[in-house]
């Protein structure tokens, strides 16, 4: 059995410890899979992926955001990390922790945008609702993760185990959508987003499609 855990230790050292957390991803295409059925995945699944973010500890624009979580449904124009091909341009929409103050608002989408990239720069919608992200077992190795949205998204995922294993040929295929520390390939259980303003809203439980792990982020903004 392949180790399934990755670690963006490039990403890591660019980091430093002002902003830590817990991050939960899950696609419409597996992440974890052998050649033949990634092959015959892409460009037909894959464009889109719900993402989510819970702030442990630390503050972004020098705004606390502590204990707060943001979430992102995510459309792109083809298979999302196909390397082949680009998925751009990729439309989002960001789902806002409700207990979050409007500056604190502005902080976590400042904070999201930065960690994912452009991947977030074309936000088309933007929602409050809360958002519940609850991770079992600390040990990234086994961790389980359960992220709802309000009723616009939800993710929930288990461990990869040996029945996953289709043609015992299975790697990690692609890498997380966003920095992160360390993470973990896995089973997303359910896979919903009821989005508007992405042009689809889709369901895929069941697929070896999800990445659950850690963050850290240095908030070098304020200087910048």
């Amino acid at each position: 059995m392949r180790l399934v855990l990755v670690g963006a230790a490039a990403a890591a050292l660019a980091f430093g410890s002002d902003i830590k957390g817990t991050y939960v991803e899950a696609r419409t295409a597996d992440v974890f899979t052998g050649p033949c059925f990634a092959n015959a995945e892409v460009n037909l699944v894959g464009d889109e992926a719900v993402l989510g973010w819970k702030i442990e500890k630390g503050e972004y624009n020098g705004v606390d955001i502590s204990g707060l979580s943001i979430v992102a449904a995510i459309k792109a124009s083809g298979t999302l990390g196909d390397v082949h091909t680009t998925a751009y341009p990729v439309k989002s929409v960001l789902i806002l922790d409700e207990r979050a103050t409007k500056e604190q608002q502005q902080a976590l989408m400042a904070f999201a945008r930065k960690i994912s990239g452009d991947l977030l720069q074309d936000v088309v919608r933007t929602e409050v609702r809360p958002i519940s992200v609850e991770f079992q077992n600390n040990n990234v190795h086994s961790m389980r993760a359960k992220m709802t949205a309000g009723e616009l998204a939800r993710v929930e995922t288990r461990p990869i185990n040996d029945k996953d294993h289709l043609c015992t040929n299975e790697e990690v295929w692609y890498s997380p959508l966003t920095k992160v520390e360390h993470a973990m390939a896995g089973v997303a259980t359910q896979h919903d987003s009821k989005v508007d303003g992405l042009g689809s809203k889709w369901s895929s439980p069941d697929k070896r499609s999800a990445f659950v792990g850690t963050f850290s982020l240095e908030d070098k903004t304020a200087s910048d």
